[in-house]
């Protein structure tokens, strides 16, 4: 179905040539299993397209059709250079403007700009930023197990493998932990023997890094990510606990819904503090940066609206000694992550990446998607991000709804009271 231009989203200056966009669809695929959404934009000239991460996997059904109905047809007929402008009118556009949805919708959007402009430039996004300050980012895995004795097994293989940072989770009776399993019925009695019990929690996690720096050694770079499910006090007896071990930092300790409280957990954590993946307004971000709650920034870049913002953003960590560790595991497309590689390695504010190793199928759907060397990852010098997506490829898996819902509706505490997942 053919889209006419919208006369009153039409920049009010003449464009340098006759270049306009023609087309901007979602694609949503799940070559992994879980539901990645890219946005494609072409334009008037054949062949010259760009892609861009509009990953919200939660809800991708929302942000496809979010493309498809309110934000595509406002594109129709401009100039891909405008990205400023075009960025800023998407965000305007909703009225009840942020939010995850309408900000993923925009980040395909505005990245798909950006692979557009590196392709008529011959060059590579990151040069259109101002070029490297690094040669590759250093990034980390992650490791977690249902006992302490396999968790490190999985973390030794990983440092084996040419990493030197591993992120550790341990698992727990019932559910588990976050990012590792647990053993059914874990709390017999209980109202919900499946459950987590955050005081066991405290206890046990300073043994897994007491028994990682006894195994592992002084210099691996060590991380936890809480996920969000502690009060501001418990946050810091944990991270008062954790102090010995010498964490590269430990990562959103409390939920977002109190995020004007991490600037306490910030003064009386002796780890570095990394939160913001959950957060989906930019404004929010600011705030997290500018009222002292992290040292480092850990977005995920698709939900604050995409590269444009997100520069903006590492402008302001360089202004301010903050750092940032960008979210990347599976639910990030190989698009997105070329994205924060390309944030990486222009900023001096980067202190580490997050990793995932695609699987093989992720690769042919993304041909060009980025792999890692020694546990650094190096932006691909094509124009552009370098990406491309095999449609056809693409469409051989399809996404599951759910999925998430599924889960997180089981995370509970014994008696109950469901949990954050």
């Amino acid at each position: 179905m053919s889209v006419l231009p919208l006369p009153e989203t039409q920049a009010p200056w003449p464009a340098r040539d006759a270049l306009r966009i023609t087309a901007v669809r979602p694609i949503v695929t799940a070559p992994e299993g879980v539901p990645l959404v890219v946005v494609r934009v072409d334009t008037s000239e054949p062949g010259l397209y760009g892609l861009g991460c509009a990953t919200f996997t939660q809800r991708f059904h929302a942000v496809a059709a979010a493309v498809e109905q309110h934000v595509g047809p406002l594109l129709i007929g401009r100039h891909p250079a405008d990205i400023e402008d075009i960025t800023r009118m998407v965000h305007f556009s909703s009225y009840w403007r942020g939010g995850p949805v309408l900000n993923s919708a925009l980040s395909g959007v505005d990245q798909a700009l950006w692979d557009i402009a590196g392709k008529r430039a011959g060059m590579p996004v990151y040069e259109l930023l101002g070029g490297r300050v690094r040669a590759a980012a250093d990034t980390y895995l992650h490791a977690g197990a249902a006992t302490v004795e396999e968790t490190i097994e999985e973390a030794q293989a990983i440092l084996a493998s040419g990493y030197r940072n591993v992120r550790l989770q341990v698992g727990a009776p019932g559910l588990g932990h976050y990012g590792s399993p647990g053993s059914p019925g874990g709390y017999p009695g209980s109202p919900y023997p499946d459950g987590w019990d955050v005081q066991r929690y405290l206890r046990d996690t300073p043994g897994l890094f007491e028994r990682a720096r006894r195994e592992l050694g002084e210099e691996p770079g060590l991380m936890h990510d809480v996920h969000s499910r502690l009060t501001v006090k418990q946050a810091i007896v944990l991270a008062r606990a954790l102090e010995p071990y010498r964490l590269v930092f430990l990562e959103d300790p409390i939920a977002p819904e109190f995020y004007d409280r991490l600037p306490e957990v910030r003064e009386g954590s002796p780890v570095p503090i990394a939160a913001g993946e959950q957060l989906s307004s930019v404004t929010d971000a600011v705030r997290l940066v500018r009222d002292g709650g992290v040292d480092l920034l850990r977005l995920h870049v698709s939900s604050v609206g995409g590269l444009t913002p997100a520069r903006k953003l590492v402008a302001l960590c360089e202004l301010t000694g903050v750092g940032t560790a960008w979210h990347s595991p599976a639910d990030v497309s190989p698009v997105g992550a070329a994205a924060n590689v390309a944030l990486d390695v222009t900023t001096a504010a980067f202190q580490i990446q997050e990793g995932h190793l695609y699987a093989e199928a992720v690769h042919e759907v993304f041909p060009g998607t980025i792999s890692p060397v020694n546990g650094y990852l190096y932006p691909n010098q094509e124009p552009g991000w370098g990406i491309d997506l095999d449609e056809d490829l693409a469409a051989k898996y399809p996404p599951t709804a759910h999925l998430h819902e599924r889960w997180a509706a089981r995370v509970r505490r014994p008696d109950g009271g469901i949990e954050a997942p």
